[in-house]
């Protein structure tokens, strides 16, 4: 599973202004190719490399790795589209490989610079330090707020995923992010909280324009996401835990077809500012990454069925958090009921498995099987 680690560098004023030069060098590069691939609609990378090699190189001293890579940049970009011109800004990213970057030791890096090798300091946690005896199979060099920082593509070992008959179902939503069928609320009134003070300030920063208020805006830039991103983090962290102590599967309803089309108008602003789909893509990526299984299910009327006798009617869901049945008169909060079918309908037809997927028959030595087979 690939994996992608953020290391802060803390380079010296010098190393710094080296890097912002590389940087912007790569990028105009970067432009230059791609000018001459529009104009003579040759996007393959090794058919620009003969086209342009030689005079990327000595127009803005890149060494020949560095040329080798903006070509790189510049293909790939076109694979998906053609029709228009692209542009780099001169901070985008840059692609460093092997034979330009290095480790040094687990405290710092070595980085080729268009004024030569620079070793520079890195700052590390614990997360990204137990990660670095994964060999990374791609680096960028990422500026972001004034700060450089390598984002590090690592391939990390993947362990078999449990085979678990029981599951624990989670319904997402807007009012409670998520809702597990053990009753457990996520709520989401602190990101609502956040997103309503953002807003406020940005309007009221935009209607005073002045320049104070535009370096105000440029500061709070992003502030609302990052949070948003955090608490989406901490949740899928909570909820993948609690799977995997308790030995079940997670159980999510299968929402590929949800946009802004299925919302209604007053809610299109604060749905889209949850960040719907980055919650479930954290707990797919931390479930695969812990070894706990995740099954999608059909979403088809999980708020509107009864837990009880499985009477569905759009009448069942008096209100956002109300649930009566018309049938039984079950009755319950409406995000756990929806959490409990989800959990039922992940633990209908569950896969048989072979005990040889799981590495070996269950109370068989490998070496048992070795002779047995």
């Amino acid at each position: 599973m690939k994996q992608t680690l953020m290391v802060k560098l803390s380079p010296s004023p010098e190393q710094r202004e080296s890097l912002l030069q590389t940087m912007e060098c790569f990028n105009e590069a970067c432009n230059a190719i791609s000018e001459a691939a529009h104009y003579l609609h040759r996007y393959g990378k090794f058919t620009l490399q003969k086209l342009v090699y030689q005079d990327i190189r000595s127009e803005y001293g890149l060494s020949a790795q560095m040329a080798i890579r903006a070509i790189a940049k510049v293909s790939e970009s076109y694979k998906t589209e053609k029709k228009s011109q692209h542009e780099f800004k001169p901070h985008s990213a840059m692609v460093y490989d092997q034979r330009i970057f290095s480790w040094k030791s687990l405290d710092a890096v070595s980085l080729l610079t268009v004024q030569g090798r620079q070793t520079i300091p890195i700052s590390v946690g614990d997360y990204q330090r137990t990660r670095m005896n994964y060999r990374a199979k791609q680096t960028d060099l990422v500026l972001r707020h004034g700060d450089f920082y390598l984002a590090l593509v690592i391939d990390v070992l993947v362990p078999v995923a449990d085979v678990a008959i029981e599951s624990l179902g989670v319904d997402l939503g807007v009012n409670n992010l998520a809702v597990d069928n053990d009753g457990k609320f996520y709520s989401g009134k602190e990101v609502d909280n956040v997103r309503e003070r953002t807003d406020t300030l940005k309007a009221a920063l935009q209607k005073a324009d002045t320049k104070s208020a535009k370096r105000h805006l440029r500061k709070i830039s992003g502030r609302e996401s990052r949070f948003r991103r955090s608490v989406n983090h901490m949740i899928s962290k909570q909820l993948v835990s609690k799977a995997k102590d308790t030995q079940r599967c997670i159980a999510l309803e299968d929402l590929g077809g949800v946009g802004e089309a299925t919302v209604r108008h007053s809610q299109r602003r604060r749905h889209k500012s949850w960040a719907f789909f980055q919650l479930r893509s954290f707990i797919e990526y931390k479930a695969k990454a812990a070894g706990v299984m995740v099954r999608l299910v059909n979403p088809s009327y999980t708020s509107q069925e009864c837990p009880c006798c499985h009477h569905i009617a759009k009448s069942n869901r008096k209100s956002q958090s109300v649930f009566v049945c018309q049938q039984c008169g079950y009755s319950l909060h409406a995000d756990i009921v929806g959490a409990i079918n989800i959990s039922r309908r992940a633990s209908v037809n569950v896969p048989i498995v072979s005990p040889f997927f799981l590495g070996g028959w269950a109370g068989t030595s490998s070496s048992a099987l070795a002779v047995s087979g």
